[in-house]
């Protein structure tokens, strides 16, 4: 009796010192990002689907660290990306999140000034690999996806997932003319080719990547030039979004066309109930907007090094729909 009551005891000692030790390191993770000031640049414009859930994934790392995140906007432009950037190193806050689309060579001089003064720096969404590859021990990361690894796997399982074969004619609307960006389009089109499938391409004008609703008429046009189309890919988030918008216009009925994409949103889950959208490469964006905050926060305050995390290595379609569609509406997915 009384081995049973030390017994008890001791486990009683052990649960509460554990108890008190996570309680502890709750409380310092909470503080992690107390007092510094974060720029972010979440890519879109205000209330684009896709810069929407980064932005609620920052925001989200914001409440949790303490830190105050600031928001600026693109238009997915580099050049309005560069800019921003300048701006933001004006402001001279404790760190800074780019995406990679304008290019190492162009972000180089400023990335590399703002290291020098001390501000953290990390990429999401499109890599940087050569920033970060010279300052991953000054914190510069990576939140995001290989863009050809993605472009490839989207392919790859299309082609697998719906028995796509030599001769089938496939569309890809996407932006290979982009630097880095421009590869998960590369990769979408190496691999049909590869596979023997006719391939046509449209490249997403300045105009429809800033409003994917745009899109529409080019949409309607290609499709009526070539009839036969099988498949559809999208390599573009919000464009993804409008497909089913575009087949409809297009008098396309669902599950007439493979319609594949990138990035889930409400608009985008509805079309894959609908049979318009078939397959998502889901990047989860909500953690490309989370996780540079917390590198920059842990970088700022404990001095890690960057950390290069891949978030997309998933798929939506069908199956899976019905339990991701109630988190695409919350935006967090």
């Amino acid at each position: 009796m009384r081995n049973s009551c030390r017994l008890a005891l001791a486990a009683m000692c052990v649960l509460g010192m554990l108890a008190a030790t996570a309680a502890f390191a709750a409380e310092k993770l909470e503080q992690t990002g107390k007092g510094l000031t974060i720029y972010f640049d979440v890519g879109g414009a205000v209330g684009e689907p896709y810069a929407t859930v980064v932005q609620n994934g920052a925001a989200q790392a914001a409440a949790d660290l303490g830190c105050e995140v600031k928001f600026v906007y693109s238009d997915w432009d580099p050049q309005v990306m560069v800019e921003n950037f300048k701006k933001s190193l004006a402001a001279k806050p404790d760190g800074i999140v780019v995406m990679g689309h304008p290019g190492d060579d162009a972000y180089a001089p400023l990335i590399n000034e703002a290291i020098a003064k001390g501000i953290v720096v990390t990429a999401t969404d499109t890599e940087l690999p050569g920033l970060t590859a010279a300052n991953q021990s000054k914190g510069f990361g990576y939140a995001g996806v290989d863009n050809k690894a993605r472009g490839i796997a989207l392919a790859s399982e299309a082609i697998r997932r719906f028995g796509l074969a030599k001769g089938d004619k496939a569309l890809v609307w996407g932006l290979k003319s982009k630097p880095t960006r421009g590869l998960s389009t590369v990769g979408i089109i190496e691999t049909l080719e590869k596979a023997g499938l006719a391939v046509g391409y449209m490249e997403i004008t300045p105009e429809i990547d800033k409003d994917a609703s745009l899109g529409a008429p080019l949409m309607t046009a290609a499709l009526a030039a070539n009839p036969d189309t099988k498949v559809v890919f999208m390599d573009h988030g919000a464009l993804t979004g409008q497909l089913e918008n575009f087949f409809r216009a297009a008098g396309v009925a669902p599950d007439k066309i493979i319609g594949c994409g990138f990035s889930l949103s409400p608009a985008t889950a509805a079309a894959i109930k609908s049979g318009y959208v078939d397959l998502v490469g889901d990047g989860q964006p909500f953690l490309q907007g989370y996780l540079p905050v917390l590198q920059i926060a842990l970088t700022k305050k404990f001095g890690f090094s960057g950390l290069v995390i891949e978030t997309g290595a998933g798929f939506v379609h069908k199956d899976n729909i019905d339990f991701i569609a109630p988190l695409a509406k919350k935006g967090l997915r």
